[in-house]
């Protein structure tokens, strides 16, 4: 039976964010990374805007019986788009694949008041580097644009619903990686 799937490019690339499986490494043309904000939330997440020469590592995964109610309330303030044939994937009965981005006219740059949540950079680098190792983390950071972006350090309280504990090497990791960007984290 042919399920829809869904392409992560985010935090749903770490499977310890979500129960979705089996879980497919696979690749998105045609678009590339962006920080913004959407107007009903409080700070800056991962979304995706057209750019015809960029490709995203990712990940795909089923929707079951076509139950989109929990992943669009975890998605919430993003439209979800068809890219079925803009996926590259080895994954069997894929019947078509969607995309959260948030809708253009709803998108702001993040600014101070609206930071990168550094607990979201950490579970999504995470899951990056579980699935791609580090050549995938340095490949998530090329094609992610709005590194200028504030980063609220928020390790201590997470004010992210899906943080991860990361291990010392991952946190240093994540901490050297966010050096090479330019990130400005904040306490």
């Amino acid at each position: 039976m042919k399920h829809p799937h869904f392409f992560g490019y985010g935090s749903l690339v770490n499977r310890n964010t979500h129960a979705f499986t089996p879980i497919h490494r696979s690749v998105l043309s045609g678009w590339r990374r962006i920080w913004q904000r959407a107007p009903n939330r409080p700070a800056a997440f991962l979304s995706i805007i057209a750019d015809k020469d960029s490709v995203l590592d990712g990940v795909i995964a089923p929707v079951p019986n076509n139950d989109w109610v929990a992943l669009d309330a975890r998605e919430f303030s993003y439209q979800r788009l068809g890219v079925t044939d803009a996926v590259h994937h080895a994954a069997p009965d894929v019947r078509d694949i969607s995309v959260y981005a948030i809708p253009t006219q709803d998108a702001a740059p993040p600014d101070r008041d609206h930071p990168i949540l550094l607990s979201y950079v950490d579970a999504v680098l995470q899951g990056y580097l579980s699935e791609f190792g580090t050549d995938g983390v340095q490949r998530f950071l090329q094609t992610t644009q709005g590194w200028d972006t504030p980063v609220r350090n928020d390790r201590a309280i997470s004010l992210y619903p899906r943080a991860q504990v990361l291990t010392d090497a991952d946190r240093n990791l994540v901490d050297d990686m966010l050096l090479t960007v330019r990130a400005k984290v904040f306490a």
